[in-house]
């Protein structure tokens, strides 16, 4: 099993996500465009990003908004859709928000698609504990 955030897992989340095809995204998802800092992984700080459902590496150029958040949160928060760890995190200073906060808004309130939680349960399934 490949390195959490590892370039070798971000190549198996491309993988994973080219196999998926369509996430039938509700609107607010389908334009979002999020930066994110996970933070505490075994390779550093790590440039990610959330775009219109989708995780890929590095920034994307586009976004407004990024989140500096460590790597369980990021996991407990997408991956195992934990809302409840999401507003703890967010709420204890877990994970910070730098830029236009209404993206985060738009995040907090659209739902994932059947597709995209499973999409997300096969990229948590390569992803240690």
């Amino acid at each position: 099993m490949p390195a959490f955030m590892s370039n070798e897992w971000f190549d198996k989340v491309d993988q994973l996500t080219n196999e998926a095809g369509d996430l039938k995204l509700s609107p607010a998802l389908q334009g979002l465009a999020l930066n994110l800092l996970v933070t505490g992984t075994d390779q550093g700080d790590v440039a990610a990003n959330l775009t219109s459902g989708r995780l890929g590496k590095g920034e994307n150029s586009d976004a407004k908004t990024t989140l500096v958040l460590d790597s369980d949160t990021l996991r407990k928060v997408f991956f195992e859709n934990d809302v409840n760890a999401g507003m703890q995190a967010f709420m204890s200073g877990k994970i910070k928000v730098q830029g236009d906060m209404s993206q985060v808004m738009a995040l907090q309130t659209a739902r994932p698609s059947d597709e995209q939680k499973g999409l997300f349960q096969k990229i948590l399934g390569i992803t240690e504990a």
